[in-house]
């Protein structure tokens, strides 16, 4: 009995090979034009970090009645590998490992069982904690950066026209997350001067035990009745400036108005933390993050033209410019790979041309796209 030849069977049975070669490179065609394409490798970093503070606390304060419990639930995670701790006056900051045997999977579902256990035990921390913070998304690139500019607009109409223009481009596919670089933190100020302060009988503590009593939120309840239930709210929490500028200060027996003592001002935090310039003005950035296994060259192309409808939308003076693009060295590392790469199969094909004649060198050619 002769031993199975796949060669000659191949030969044989000429139109099914001739199929298979067919539908093989088809998929091959396929496979590659829908291939992801991105400047960095995806990853998966399986640490996440929690910050705490709690103002006025020592590092062992932090260590003991903080930093140790919340090392105690991260212990019940299936993937818990360790955690490190650092503490200092006020501040601790944990980085807690998975085992680096933990499915790529199951990390995502790691962290969210993390966060629902440091959120049920925050519950439990000493009053005046501030946390925990948690950040777990370390492999997030900023795939593009886009600058808006306009000149003259207050900085809070900026950060609304950024917000409008976060949604759209949060609806271009393959878009996986959109952040706002720049905002600055608005501030309410009330400036006043000691001298008139001592004038008037004020002290300072007045002013801020007034403001801190006028600005609560306090449940008024509810009145249940045959229709819908009626909820009863209470004006004190402050909603704008004028709320603000009339609150009352008594002192030695008399009421005076915040406005008459001081000046209520809204504005910024100072100093800034930092501050965005793209060639000289100042700029709120709008990073696009791409979801993972996307095609770069196809998400370069898909803002581009959102870019160019919302600039075409946009009032006079504002405008929107790309600052960075990853689909730009994208589309130059595969350029120069499909240049190689024909170059070498060019080489060898001519080789199994010279070395083998016409006949063979077809067949010997014609397996190394195939392989």
């Amino acid at each position: 009995m002769s031993a199975f030849n796949l060669s000659a069977l191949a030969v044989r049975e000429r139109s099914i090979t001739l199929f298979l070669l067919i539908a093989i490179s088809i998929a091959g065609v396929v496979a590659f034009l829908t291939l992801g394409r991105a400047e960095d490798p995806a990853f998966t970093i399986k640490q996440m970090t929690v910050v705490t503070a709690w103002p006025g606390a020592t590092a062992k304060e932090m260590e003991e009645l903080v930093a140790e419990k919340l090392e105690k639930r991260m212990q019940e995670l299936r993937w818990y590998d360790r955690t490190e701790t650092f503490t200092r006056p006020g501040l601790a900051f944990t980085t807690v490992v998975l085992l680096d045997s933990t499915p790529p999977a199951d990390v995502p579902e790691e962290f969210y069982q993390a966060r629902k256990k440091l959120g049920d035990e925050a519950a439990r921390l000493p009053r005046g904690v501030i946390g925990p913070i948690v950040n777990d998304e370390y492999s997030d690139v900023t795939f593009a950066l886009y600058a808006l500019k306009a000149k003259g607009e207050p900085h809070r109409n900026l950060v609304r026209d950024a917000e409008a223009l976060r949604q759209r481009l949060l609806h271009v596919p393959g878009v996986k997350k959109v952040s706002i670089i720049g905002e600055q933190a608005e501030r309410i100020f009330v400036e006043f001067s000691y001298d008139r302060l001592a004038t008037l009988g004020v002290s300072p503590r007045d002013i801020f035990v007034a403001l801190n009593s006028r600005n609560v939120l306090t449940p008024g309840g509810s009145i249940e009745a045959k229709g819908p239930q009626i909820f009863l709210r209470l004006d004190g929490a402050f909603d704008d400036l004028a709320g603000i500028r009339n609150t009352p200060i008594v002192a030695q027996g008399r009421t005076l108005k915040l406005s008459d003592i001081a000046e209520v001002k809204r504005g910024y935090e100072d100093p800034a933390t930092f501050l965005i310039r793209n060639n000289g003005e100042p700029t709120l950035l709008l990073g696009v993050v791409m979801r993972e296994g996307w095609n770069g060259l196809d998400l370069g192309k898909a803002l581009a033209k959102e870019a160019t409808a919302i600039n075409a939308e946009m009032p006079l003076g504002m405008t929107l410019t790309k600052v960075t693009d990853q689909s730009v060295n994208i589309r130059g590392a595969v350029d120069e790979f499909m240049v190689k790469f024909f170059v070498a199969l060019g080489v060898v094909m001519l080789v199994s041309f010279l070395s083998m004649g016409w006949r063979v060198g077809i067949v010997v050619a014609a397996a190394v796209p195939l392989t």
